[in-house]
């Protein structure tokens, strides 16, 4: 290795002279005096403000703030209220009490369409005829597309009706095939309406359950049968085009008179069953429609 290497750990020989030291660790003789410092005013550090460093702090376990229980009823502050909670003392008793009416209405329904659909019992024994009276006509069940034998005729329900002119003479109109229009109505319609698709049917259903074959009304719902269907009529023939042109929109029905069309449906081609197809009618007598229902009074 090189004598002269300036290396930390490089070794020198006896004759390679001495580094000169540094000047920091050379030594001020010894007879050379201090220099001669007059005390002056004393001056305050320059010192220039840095960043503010944050203390050190080492993360130690981290602690739930303590909470104290809010008394009880109480809302948490900031949050709005909602839903019954946000109303006043006064309506929301109103609306618990008018949840509880509906509620027993629903149950009271729910219990009266068991009953009536049930096997005879001693409670439908003491209290068909209240339960009879809550169900009909308008929440009447009909099992007959669960029957062995379902229905196989086509019925179609007709009407006329004698309407007075302004002369004061009376016109009797022609016969309207509603559940042909009722036909035309639901056909190719993905939502038809439950009017379109029950109402005719089921009066005259009614009205056949609670009359005699000489078309007499047996018991208090035969009227009431009657009426039903009679006002289901003068409905639609005053809001029909046909019957307002023929009258000239100024026309009152004085009475209706309904019949119904029957007719067997044709069997398939393969069947061997021979059915005659010939229709047959069932005609009612005129009914004289009242003041109050010629002008519009059950709307």
């Amino acid at each position: 290795m090189d004598a002269y290497d300036e290396g930390s750990n490089a070794r020198h020989g006896p004759d390679a002279p001495r580094r000169p030291a540094p000047p920091a660790q050379r030594s001020a003789p010894a007879d050379s005096a201090a220099p001669d410092v007059s005390p002056g005013p004393e001056l305050a550090p320059d010192v220039s403000p840095g960043p503010e460093l944050a203390p050190d702090v080492s993360p130690g376990p981290e602690l739930a703030p303590v909470v104290a229980p809010a008394p009880p009823g109480s809302w948490p502050p900031g949050e709005p209220r909602t839903g019954i909670a946000a109303l006043s003392p006064r309506y929301q008793v109103g609306v618990a009490l008018a949840l509880a009416v509906v509620a027993i209405g629903v149950c009271v329904h729910i219990g009266m369409t068991f009953l009536h659909v049930a096997p005879a019992n001693t409670v439908t024994r003491a209290h068909g005829e209240a339960v009879d009276d809550w169900i009909y006509p308008e929440f009447e069940q009909n099992w007959k597309l669960f029957a062995p034998n379902p229905l196989q005729q086509n019925i179609s329900i007709q009407v006329r009706a004698g309407v007075r002119g302004p002369d004061g003479m009376t016109q009797t109109t022609g016969w309207y095939d509603l559940s042909a229009e009722d036909g035309r109505a639901i056909d190719g319609n993905l939502l038809p309406s439950h009017t379109q698709q029950n109402e005719l049917r089921r009066a005259w259903d009614f009205f056949v359950a609670t009359h005699d074959s000489e078309n007499r009304p047996v018991g208090l719902r035969g009227s009431l049968s009657e009426s039903y269907l009679r006002r289901i009529m003068v409905l639609r023939l005053g809001r029909d085009d046909a019957v307002r042109a023929a009258t000239g929109s100024s026309g009152v029905i004085e009475r209706v008179q309904v019949r119904s069309r029957t007719s067997n449906v044709p069997p398939p081609e393969w069947s061997r069953e021979k059915v005659s197809t010939t229709p047959s009618y069932r005609e009612l007598p005129w009914w004289r429609v009242p003041q109050d229902e010629a002008r519009g009074g059950v709307r």
